[in-house]
């Protein structure tokens, strides 16, 4: 039976925010303190801000605006500072930048930006000609917030339909346009996930539905144009709360796959796109700590799967199997290896994979049965495949980047082996030069003994012993952060800075086990990588071991807010941007969007052991009378990855109990969801605040 947390209200709810001088800093908002028990395991927590989770009252607002008005005051002082790195910024980077042609149900496309315009332009191009496709800008002119999360053409190219987020809430509504005429169809879809997959009929389509509260994916539903979307067809609903649903098509355009997914095991259903209305059917049941992903080739289907495979083995049935043992073993499991994705083309098959943490592309020849390797020889480095939605293509389109390097996409004939480049990215500024900057992959030692990967960037020349570093980790879901090239950053190396990226225990930079081994019960370890990592950086002379600074965000805030309070002397300053703090009070609600799915993530608090294992950690309940770094804490009051109140409640908590007067900036961007403002704009006053915040802590005022 689920154990239920019992919430006790000591003190009667008003909640009026102070604002009174504590220290040097002076006029900081102070929170009012509403003591409520927490009671769970015969354990008693008392939250003093729990009253923060009242969204939209008076109460909460007001101390919002303070907190905001508190941050505004302090940047002010160095407005001239933000001004220099957005001209920079700007500088380098083309106001006018495109991205690389790519290919699309036939059709070429480019993605691009104009000056003075915050959102980009897709242009389709035929041979010399081109012409304006979409333009984000008038879609979200007039609004406070806009995203884009999907454009599909349907399979004929005469419709379009888009979903789009106006608010944040990442609860995305579809649209279905004519190409040839440019107007909108009545169809109007609501709180979708932002998915959209075409029938092969060019009239029905397929999208998800998130539950209105938890939001999470739960719903497949299917849509014919020209009908109210209040009477469209349920396909399939997930009604396991630890499982979200997803939608894709298969290379060959054949079969609508219907995912079933949590953080450890998956099923899938199949529809035949030219016969929407057929009820989907099982692929391979779920098996309890099985994970399998699937795509379809006219010979069978290869599928991609973990059962006695760590690190995954990619396998091969001409037809549904009734059980994955029955299935042909195409690339073989590897403890050395990680396969990450597949691609099956008609004539090859397209692997990427990860060796000692470096992503490598395996070509296998169907016909002849020879494999060839896309390599590179930077120590560091990110590439992935673009784009490829051609079957029967004989070249690939794949990008490479790294630390150093701008982003380019290669042409790759497969029946040839070679390459050629298609796209470069190019800095506005043409005094840049990769050879001035230097990159370089480090192994530091855990406190297990286990190494740790750590990707860094300076400028040439820079006396890194005396050089302060901004340090940046994730470490959870399995995510491997990319070694890619910013034009932003540059602003912080030429400055002296180092900037470096610890590949911590929690993603899966050193394969499956890289992950597992910062999970559940062992996710302590991606807090002490992180520290040691830090260690290791000052101690081996790549910074000054004094000048150190932290950043991270979402479940990296969580790894911000962990090791600020295990190792408060090590940062000079955190930044930690909508930062998961709270997490046992969070985890224990099951109301609040996304906590159940979590459970296969950190663990259920409902049990006993994970309880105290997550107390142990949560940034929120760790909180303690100590000195701390300068810290710059940023959320999005429409977040609905990581609530508002989360970093909210921690700031109060930490000014309340520090026991020093270091910076400490609290913004809560009233306009903006998880990922923070929209626009190219706002997102670039957004990394200059950043970066002036460690460069105004340095001294570095210009």
């Amino acid at each position: 039976m689920r154990k239920i947390i019992t919430l006790v209200l000591i003190t009667p709810f008003f909640a009026n925010t102070q604002v009174k001088s504590t220290n040097s800093m002076s006029n900081q908002p102070v929170a009012n303190k509403i003591p409520k028990n927490l009671i769970l395991h015969n354990h008693t927590r008392v939250d003093d801000y729990y009253w923060m989770n009242d969204r939209d009252s008076q109460s909460v607002l007001d101390h919002l605006a303070l907190e905001n008005e508190n941050s505004k005051k302090y940047f002010s002082s160095f407005e001239g500072l933000q001004k220099n790195l957005l001209d920079e910024f700007n500088s380098r980077i083309n106001p006018n930048d495109v991205s690389s042609p790519f290919k699309m149900n036939n059709k070429t496309y480019q993605i691009r930006n104009e000056a003075e315009k915050d959102y980009v332009l897709v242009y389709q191009l035929d041979g010399t000609k081109e012409h304006l496709f979409l333009d984000e800008n008038v879609r979200a002119k007039g609004k406070p917030f806009y995203e884009l999360a999907e454009w599909a053409p349907s399979p004929n190219n005469e419709l379009l339909a888009i979903s789009e987020d106006f608010i944040g809430r990442r609860k995305y509504t579809i649209t279905i346009r004519e190409n040839k005429s440019n107007k909108f169809l009545k169809d109007q879809i609501k709180d979708t996930d932002g998915s959209i997959v075409w029938a092969n009929d060019n009239k029905t389509l397929f999208y998800v539905k998130k539950d209105t509260q938890t939001l999470r994916e739960f719903q497949i539903f299917r849509h014919v144009l020209g009908t109210d979307s209040k009477n469209d067809v349920l396909v399939y609903q997930e009604d396991d709360e630890k499982f979200a649903v997803s939608i894709t098509k298969s290379i060959t355009d054949k079969y609508i796959f219907i995912y079933s997914h949590s953080s450890t095991t998956s099923e899938m259903r199949f529809i035949d796109s030219d016969i929407p209305s057929s009820a989907p059917i099982v692929f391979l049941s779920r098996d309890k700590g099985h994970l399998y992903e699937v795509d379809h080739h006219e010979n069978g289907f290869y599928i991609l799967s973990n059962k006695d495979a760590e690190n995954k083995q990619l396998l091969f049935s001409q037809s549904p199997p009734e059980s994955i043992s029955n299935c042909k073993v195409v690339v073989a499991h590897s403890s050395e290896t990680l396969i990450e994705s597949f691609l099956p083309l008609k004539d090859f098959l397209i692997t990427e994979i990860r060796i000692n943490g470096l992503r490598k592309i395996n070509i296998l020849n169907l016909k002849s049965n020879k494999t060839e390797t896309i390599s590179f020889d930077e120590e560091t480095y990110f590439t992935g495949l673009s784009l490829n939605d051609n079957y029967e293509a004989s070249n690939l389109f794949f990008s490479y980047n790294s630390m150093t390097t701008p982003s380019s996409v290669y042409n790759y004939n497969l029946i040839n082996n070679t390459r050629e480049l298609w796209f470069r990215k190019e800095l506005l500024d043409k005094s840049f030069n990769s050879d001035n900057y230097e990159s370089q992959r480090i192994w530091a030692i855990a406190n297990d003994g286990s190494k740790i990967p750590i990707s860094l960037v300076y400028k040439k020349g820079t006396d890194l012993s005396k050089a302060p570093c901004l340090l940046y980790g994730y470490g959870s879901y399995g995510y491997t952060l990319p070694d890619v090239f910013s034009a932003t950053r540059l602003s912080l190396l030429d400055r002296g800075f180092v900037y470096a990226v610890a590949h911590i225990r929690g993603s899966k930079y050193m394969g499956e086990q890289w992950y597992e081994n910062g999970k559940f019960l062992k996710k302590k370890n991606t807090f002490t990588d992180f520290i040691n990592a830090a260690e290791f950086l000052g101690m081996k002379g790549y910074c000054d071991k004094n000048k150190i600074y932290a950043q991270g965000g979402s479940a990296g805030g969580l790894l911000m807010g962990a090791v600020t309070n295990m190792a408060p002397y090590l940062w000079k300053g955190v930044i930690a941007q909508v930062p998961f703090v709270d997490v046992v009070t969070t985890m224990l609600d099951e109301t609040i969007p996304l906590t159940v799915g979590e459970y296969e993530e950190w663990g259920n608090p409902n049990d006993e052991e994970y309880y105290y294992y997550m107390l142990n950690y949560s940034p929120y309940d760790n909180v303690k009378t100590m000195d701390y770094p300068s810290l710059y804490i940023t959320t999005g009051y429409h977040d609905s990855q990581v609530q508002y109140w989360e970093p909210m409640k921690w700031v109060a908590k930490i000014r309340e109990m520090r026991t020093n007067d270091n910076p400490l900036l609290f913004d809560c961007n009233m306009e903006a969801g998880h990922g923070g403002g929209s626009g190219r704009t706002q997102e670039r006053k957004e990394t200059a605040k950043e970066y002036s915040f460690i460069l105004h802590l340095e001294g570095i005022e210009k």
